[in-house]
């Protein structure tokens, strides 16, 4: 297993984002754009599960989008998410708390505008961010996951540093694989994270300042989360806004 297969294993769910999706647009999308796709489980996901679907999964990582390499409907794009142009599609989707790699206001809405532009008339666009009372304390947390064959992935999220007056954190994610009580293979490292953490107010004003509706708050995947749910002491929530011209 490379990172990627790790990562989609011990953070990914994309077959619960995507019916979170279909949902929020109501209707029967059938085109969308996955943006800092990595290797773009959700797309791959997306055209996997009816036939008439199709996907662009749009990320500056050449090696990482070779996971979309040959697949059927979908289309992978190195570019820059702020400036590339591809056929509208139904949804946009920003996951993995990516957003945090824009770290000025200037440019999330360069980010956002072009989102927008790429969007039919009605689409839906989402994305997502956490906060809470550990968002910006430093600490270890792990997570197990198990694999075919009897195998453990573990995967270690480490907070290397935080700075509350800038809302700039770095974070590590590694992974360990384990069989049999033997350590098989180590991922140290395999990703490091940069990022500006927006609040929930702030992508919510960015997105308005956009030309997006006023956003829905989705503190979980359920279908039939009530629109007040509560968010907990530490939260992570997907941001669902629709385009109307």
């Amino acid at each position: 297993m490379d990172r990627w297969e790790c990562y989609e294993r011990a953070v990914q769910a994309p077959q619960d984002t995507l019916a979170l999706l279909v949902h929020e647009h109501g209707a029967a999308p059938r085109e969308l754009g996955e943006d800092f796709a990595g290797s773009a489980a959700l797309a791959r996901a997306w055209v996997a599960s009816h036939a008439a679907r199709s996907a662009f999964a749009v990320d500056l990582d050449a090696h990482a989008l070779q996971h979309a390499a040959h697949v059927e409907r979908l289309q992978a794009l190195v570019a820059d998410v702020r400036r590339v142009r591809h056929a509208p599609v139904d949804v946009l989707h920003a996951g993995n708390f990516s957003l945090g790699y824009l770290h000025t206001r200037q440019e999330l809405l360069e980010y956002l505008r072009n989102a927008a532009a790429r969007l039919r008339d009605g689409g839906v666009f989402a994305c997502d961010t956490f906060g809470g009372a550990s968002a910006f304390q430093l600490g270890v947390a792990t997570r197990t996951h198990p694999l075919p064959g009897g195998a453990v992935l573990t995967s270690i999220w480490r907070r290397r540093a935080a700075d509350p007056r800038t809302a700039r954190v770095e974070n590590v994610l590694s992974f360990r694989i384990v069989r049999d009580g033997e350590l098989v293979a180590r991922l140290d490292d395999a990703f490091e994270y940069c990022w500006r953490l927006w609040s929930i107010s702030e992508l919510s004003d960015a997105l308005l300042e956009c030309g997006f509706e006023s956003p829905r708050v989705r503190a979980s995947t359920a279908l039939d989360e009530p629109d007040d749910a509560p968010l907990g002491e530490d939260f992570a929530v997907l941001l669902c806004a629709r385009i109307r011209r």
